[in-house]
C-alpha cells in the first residue's frame, strides 16, 4: 500500500488584528480538515502581519506560553490534524525576537520549532525596503521533524533562496520540506514558482509552501500562490491570487523512487576553485 497523505495549505490575507486573523485562519483550517487533510500548513506571519517593531515585540511570548500557539494546539486537537503554524514572533534571549515556524501534532503537542535562519534584509529596485535583522535574531539550526508518515524539514520564506539548506535537509532524510512564506508580490511574480519547483527537483522531495496574500500595513503586498509540488517538480496545487485553500494527496514513497531514478544527492562532490 502506498504511503499516501492528504495535505493542505491555507492562504489568508492577515492584517493587524490578531483576533480577526485567528478567527479567519481557524475556519480555513477546519474547512481543510473537513476536506480530509491530515497535515495543514499556514503561511509566515499567519496570525499577525505587522510592520511596527513595538507591536511585534508586544505580541512575542515564550514558545509554550504563546497565545497563538495555544490556539493552534487546541485547533489541532479539535480537528485531529497536524498543523504547521507558519511563523509567529517568539521572545528571544535579548532585545530581539525570533521568527519561528512551529509544528503541532494531532494531539495538540508541539513537536518541532524552527527559527528562521536567513533574514530578509533587502532594498528592492521598486523602492521596497525590508530589514528583518533590526527586529529579529537569526536562527542557527536546521530542523527535521519525525512524523508517523515520514521526515519533514522546516524552512521559512527567504530561506528559499539558499539551496544549500534544502540539500542539507534532504541529505539528512527530509522527504517533505515546508516553506511558509509572505513573499513580496514584486519578487513573487518572477521568482516564486521557479524557486519552489527548483528546490523540489534538486532535493527530490515534496515542497509544501503556504503563502500569504494581499495588501498589508507598511505598504507591503504579498504574492499568495501557495504551492504543493511533488519530487519531480510537478505542481499538484496552486492557490493563485486571493484567499483560499488548496488540497493534494501526496505519496511519500515517490520520494525514494525519484531519488533512485535521479540520485543527485549521492553525486555531490567537493570542489576547489582555481
Amino acid at each position: 500500500m502506498r504511503n499516501s497523505l492528504r495535505v493542505a495549505c491555507v492562504q489568508p490575507s492577515s492584517g493587524q488584528s490578531l483576533e480577526k486573523n485567528l478567527s479567519i485562519v481557524s475556519k480555513m483550517v477546519r474547512d481543510a480538515a473537513g476536506r480530509g487533510a491530515k497535515f495543514i500548513a499556514t503561511p509566515e506571519n499567519v496570525a499577525l502581519m505587522e510592520h511596527r517593531t513595538d507591536v511585534l515585540k508586544a505580541n512575542s511570548y515564550p514558545l509554550y506560553d504563546h497565545n497563538v500557539i495555544i490556539a493552534f494546539s487546541t485547533l489541532a486537537l479539535e480537528t485531529k490534524t497536524t498543523i504547521l503554524v507558519g511563523s509567529v514572533p517568539i521572545k528571544g534571549k535579548g532585545e530581539k525576537i525570533l521568527n519561528c515556524s512551529v509544528l503541532i501534532d494531532s494531539s495538540g503537542k508541539i513537536i518541532a520549532c524552527y527559527s528562521k535562519i536567513h533574514l530578509f534584509d533587502v532594498e528592492l529596485v521598486n523602492g521596497d525596503n525590508y530589514m528583518e535583522s533590526e527586529v529579529f535574531e537569526p536562527g542557527d539550526k536546521s530542523v527535521i521533524a519525525n512524523l508517523p508518515w515520514g521526515k519533514l524539514g522546516m524552512t521559512i520564506c527567504y530561506d528559499l533562496r539558499f539551496p544549500y539548506l534544502y540539500r542539507a535537509l534532504a541529505k539528512a532524510g527530509a522527504q517533505v520540506i515546508t516553506i511558509p512564506a509572505a513573499f513580496t508580490s514584486f519578487t513573487g511574480k518572477d521568482h516564486w514558482h521557479v524557486l519552489v519547483r527548483s528546490r523540489a527537483i534538486e532535493c527530490g522531495c515534496y515542497i509544501i509552501a503556504p503563502g500569504m496574500y494581499g495588501e498589508h500595513s507598511g505598504n507591503r503586498s504579498t504574492y499568495g500562490h501557495s504551492l504543493i509540488v511533488d519530487p519531480w517538480g510537478r505542481v499538484l496545487a496552486d492557490a493563485g491570487e486571493g484567499t483560499g485553500i488548496i488540497v493534494a494527496d501526496i505519496d511519500i514513497d515517490l520520494v525514494s523512487q525519484v531519488r533512485s531514478d535521479l540520485p543527485s544527492l549521492k553525486h555531490d562532490r567537493d570542489i576547489s576553485i582555481i
